[in-house]
């Protein structure tokens, strides 16, 4: 083994390739072979998409353990420990179950370099199989058709709502950027669809590799009345369903998503009503309007994108409060900053800006200039950490007030640092 803890193993992948995301299969897919993932042994749901992905994985996850089955989830990135990313029936793995794993990872793959994505992704595979489990939930790192995870063929492909995001990788628009989501298609093999309204290329890639489309609002609706919501397909039809536990109206179409794709699996794993609203009634995934406890309230999200901003901004609309909301703000320079400070126009009444100290993240003068361009009469101040940020927030906050934190998975994973 060349490493006997976890943080080592990291911190020596994180140097092991020349650049820090370098789409492609070919590298993964030598190791891939060589270890014998293959043919895993287990059935593969694998969720692409610009938002929802992390949502539609949970909520999957919650249903199949309430229906009995040995689920495994991969799933990127994570807030507070590496071991988050890697779960069999709902726990994390492991240190030493990892360490193990990349040494294996490390010893296939010779002298290939690959990127520290691409190992994690190889580690959790290799985890899932030797772990038995029954079905498998991927998430995609980043785009679809040349990200690692799309090396295993998916049994089930989903594509949760598309967005524009990662431009310098996929596209700058949605026709692009739903092409490189479409990559994770596969010829004869079902695919659902839970954005409302699609790129037109989705139905496209699916008519050209014969991939079968599952469309929201064709093949399957969702209809949400007095605290419930009713689905139906071709096939089935299920009512008095609880709204999932995952705060959002938007959480619906993804749910919506979640059961069409357990329905395309209903021969190999039937699911019951009961385990469909046992899992939608407890679903949890931190960082997705999550809540602490204590006065003045605290809304973490990791909304990073205009998509995902404006969820944010008709979330906090349909649950308001009876004072100020106090926006803690910090995001990575290469995010369409004024889009998403837009998107929060007439919601927030201040703003608390941030630095990330990470790699590609935005300075505090980089967000003060984008929010002065969107936002001419906002009030803000600058400071150096999301932790700073945060602490004068809540000093500033009434108790009537609240306090959201949001603008990167890093962001939040700062505050829930200091938070637990």
């Amino acid at each position: 083994m060349r490493f006997h803890t976890l943080a080592d193993w990291l911190a020596w992948q994180e140097t092991l390739h020349p650049k820090e995301i370098d789409l492609g299969l070919d590298r993964v897919a030598r190791v891939f072979g060589l270890m014998g993932l293959t043919d895993p042994g287990f059935t593969v749901i694998t969720v692409a998409g610009t938002n929802g992905k992390g949502s539609t994985v949970a909520m999957l996850e919650a249903i199949l353990r309430a229906a009995g089955y040995r689920v495994g989830s991969y799933t990127s990135p994570h807030l507070l420990r590496y071991n988050e990313r890697i779960r069999i029936d709902g726990e994390e793995v492991a240190d030493e179950e990892l360490c193990a794993s990349f040494a294996r990872v490390d010893a296939a793959r010779g002298e290939t370099s690959i990127t520290y994505f691409e190992f994690g992704t190889l580690a959790a595979l290799d985890i899932l199989q030797r772990r038995g489990v029954d079905i498998a939930i991927l998430e995609v790192g980043l785009g679809g058709r040349l990200d690692a995870v799309n090396a295993l063929a998916a049994d089930v492909a989903v594509i949760t709502p598309i967005d524009i995001d990662h431009v310098q990788w996929l596209g700058p628009d949605r026709e692009s950027i739903g092409r490189e989501k479409a990559g994770i298609m596969r010829p004869g093999r079902p695919v659902v669809c839970s954005d409302p309204a699609p790129p037109r290329v989705i139905a496209d890639e699916a008519a050209r590799v014969d991939a079968h489309l599952y469309q929201l609002g064709r093949e399957f609706t969702c209809e949400t009345v007095d605290g419930q919501w009713s689905w139906r397909c071709e096939t089935r039809r299920r009512d008095a369903l609880p709204l999932p536990a995952l705060r959002g109206e938007y959480q619906v179409a993804n749910a919506a998503g979640v059961l069409m794709a357990l329905e395309l699996l209903r021969d190999r794993f039937p699911v019951d009503q009961g385990a469909v609203r046992a899992g939608l009634a407890t679903v949890q995934l931190a960082g997705r309007f999550q809540v602490l406890p204590g006065v003045p309230v605290q809304i973490l999200d990791v909304a990073h994108n205009p998509h995902s901003a404006r969820s944010l901004a008709q979330n906090l609309r349909q649950q308001p409060c009876g004072g100020r909301t106090l926006a803690v703000l910090a995001m990575l320079a290469d995010k369409d900053i004024p889009a998403v400070v837009k998107a929060m126009e007439g919601v927030v009444d201040a703003w608390y800006l941030a630095g990330l100290d990470v790699p590609r993240g935005a300075d505090a003068e980089t967000l003060r200039a984008a929010v002065a361009a969107a936002l001419p009469t906002a009030s803000m101040q600058v400071f150096a950490t999301v932790g700073d940020a945060r602490r004068q927030a809540l000093a500033d906050a009434a108790i009537t007030d609240r306090v959201v934190v949001f603008g990167s998975f890093h962001t939040v994973a700062a505050a829930l640092a200091e938070a637990v």
